[in-house]
């Protein structure tokens, strides 16, 4: 009976070995969405089809299950990104995928198949239904993790996170301001305030829907959101009802910005990773010298370069997959779009309406 029950064992393990074996070298075929030049998305994206090569020792293929459309990657389509491609590119720069192949023998790898996994380095083109990846470049992520969270966690949580760490030594009932509260990083800032029990005071533009807003952000766990001209003219600081900001967080400019370093406290920080108005970031030469406030900026495909080793990296995902994991952090608001329709997409990713931003995520 042992001798049966190992024989079984061997033959079972046999078949496993070549189902591998049958997903890794079985003919798959990929839809990517390329351009050869800069310009308007929908105008010079173009959806192709490729075969897509066995993955060699060290590389697996995945299929991709959700990649979102950021800002940033219509910027680089445009070419107004800082970072330039190197033509043909493929679009995309977040995705989560499931694991469907591994290259050689699988030894030195610690991937399976099966295994969920996000991009671990920028710049590789997200916007495919499959990919070779060198699995060093690929973080596992979590089962309970569903695809929009995993989708869009490299991103915007990840700049959330970096800016309330790296600049201040924010303790529980400090104060931090933020403009742009209701976009996709805005929301990520509000939910992290919460969980480390910081006050998020938000700041938007002033709109027909703003107490629905307003209702949606404080929901997430803002303590407060004024619009742009109520700030001009809030006591909430003035008055002690909160603290004064020790961090504001700016990704709008011009006067927005100029309003929100009017609340800081002293040495304060103003920390500014967007410029949504396309207008200059203006510093009173008094909030430099009597207020002794400072600005800086801030780019995450910098520091994710910059720390690609840093064990400061995995406490980062450890800590979001652990928040998601306890539902005190969400994806933000977002709808799940056909591939095929990426025309739409990325258009309607440019002229978003409503109350609140919506985050436009392929599915595949």
């Amino acid at each position: 009976m042992a001798q049966l029950v190992r024989q079984l064992g061997k033959a079972a393990a046999g078949s496993a070995h070549l189902f591998q074996l049958s997903v890794r070298h079985m003919s798959v075929m990929a839809k990517v969405l390329r351009y050869g030049e800069f310009g308007e998305p929908a105008k010079v994206l173009q959806l192709q089809e490729e075969s897509v090569p066995d993955p060699k020792q060290g590389e697996v293929l995945i299929k991709t299950l959700g990649a979102p459309i950021n800002p940033a990657d219509i910027n680089t389509i445009q070419g107004k990104y800082p970072v330039k491609p190197t033509f043909p590119a493929v679009g995309g720069n977040e995705c989560v995928g499931e694991v469907v192949a591994i290259g050689g023998d699988g030894s030195g790898n610690s991937l399976k198949v099966g295994d969920r996994v996000v991009p671990f380095a920028t710049g590789l083109g997200t916007w495919r239904s499959h990919a070779i990846y060198a699995a060093n470049q690929l973080m596992k992520v979590p089962a309970s993790v569903g695809v929009p969270e995993a989708a869009t966690i490299t991103v915007n949580p990840c700049t959330g996170y970096r800016m309330l760490k790296d600049f201040v030594a924010l303790k529980p009932g400090d104060t931090v301001i933020q403009n742009g509260a209701n976009s996709a990083c805005g929301q990520a800032i509000i939910q992290l305030c919460r969980a480390w029990n910081v006050e998020c005071v938000g700041v938007v533009r002033d709109r027909p829907e703003f107490a629905q807003l307003k209702d949606h952000l404080k929901g997430l766990g803002a303590a407060e959101i004024l619009t742009e001209e109520e700030l001009r003219t809030t006591k909430l600081f003035k008055d002690g009802i909160f603290r004064r900001p020790r961090l504001a967080l700016n990704c709008v400019g011009g006067k927005s910005a100029l309003e929100l370093a009017r609340q800081l406290d002293q040495a304060g920080v103003m920390v500014t990773y967007g410029g949504m108005s396309r207008e200059p970031v203006t510093v009173p030469t008094a909030s430099l010298i009597f207020k002794d406030l400072r600005f800086v900026g801030f780019w995450m495909t910098r520091w994710t370069k910059e720390h690609a080793a840093s064990p400061l990296r995995s406490e980062m995902f450890n800590e979001l997959f652990g928040l998601i994991d306890r539902g005190a952090l969400k994806a933000p608001a977002h709808e799940m779009i056909p591939f095929e329709e990426y025309s739409a997409a990325v258009t309607n990713a440019l002229n978003i309406q409503g109350f609140v931003g919506k985050k436009y995520i392929f599915r595949f």
